[in-house]
């Protein structure tokens, strides 16, 4: 006869089901730790102009300390959209695509006074403009005149005439499209702008040979 189980219920010769052990709580793995960034890549016009222009620029006029050569201060480029009083929508585009050629968001310009011949209210949105110093700035002289300009159609230089009297320089570009940021089937408009170069230059021939040595192409 078989004895009964002392071990609690159950059926006679039946084992008894081993209580399971609760699983231990996973560890959150820790958060990997974030390796500081080094320094950014100083743009390589930047690098040039001070290991190669300068000391060129001292030698050609004279200089006797590197902070009276002169430099770019900053570059302004500027749109201006007379459709856009008929169709906002196209200055939008232009803002756009200036944003994309520069890195850098737009501001919007309005019309400073009313022009009734023109249907122009006072406070109009009319262009955009992005001013660009520091690295940007000499990134994008470097795509300037490296890659942009040299893809106008018959290009055979700049206007060496195009001096304010002070050393800065404006450039007239009459389409976007050379930029190679812009893609053509996206255009909603082919514009203009203006560019203006404002170095610390005191006369036209220190501005003329600050762009020159840093790859302006000149026309002779």
């Amino acid at each position: 006869m078989a004895k009964p189980d002392k071990s609690g219920g159950g059926k006679p010769g039946e084992r008894k089901a081993t209580p399971k052990k609760e699983a231990a709580p996973k560890k959150e793995a820790a958060p990997a730790e974030r390796k500081p960034r080094g320094p950014a890549q100083p743009p390589r016009l930047k690098e040039t102009y001070k290991a190669q222009i300068v000391p060129v620029l001292m030698k050609e006029f004279g200089f006797k300390n590197p902070m009276q050569v002169p430099r770019l201060d900053r570059i302004v480029l500027n749109v201006g959209m007379g459709e856009a009083i008929q169709n906002v929508k196209l200055l939008e585009s232009a803002a756009g695509e200036l944003g994309v050629i520069t890195g850098q968001k737009p501001i919007i310009t309005k019309a400073k006074k009313a022009i009734a011949g023109f249907k122009l209210r006072q406070g109009m949105p009319i262009g955009a403009k992005v001013t660009l110093r520091g690295n940007q700035m000499y990134e994008f002289f470097d795509r300037l005149v490296s890659l942009a300009l040299p893809r106008i159609r018959d290009f055979r230089g700049v206007s060496p005439k195009a001096f304010d009297g002070r050393g800065n320089y404006t450039l007239g570009l009459k389409e976007q499209l050379i930029f190679p940021e812009i893609e053509y089937d996206s255009v909603a408009s082919i514009h203009g702008m203006d560019i203006t170069v404002v170095t610390t230059a005191r006369t036209n021939e220190e501005g003329k040979a600050l762009l020159r040595h840093m790859g302006m192409p000149f026309r002779t």
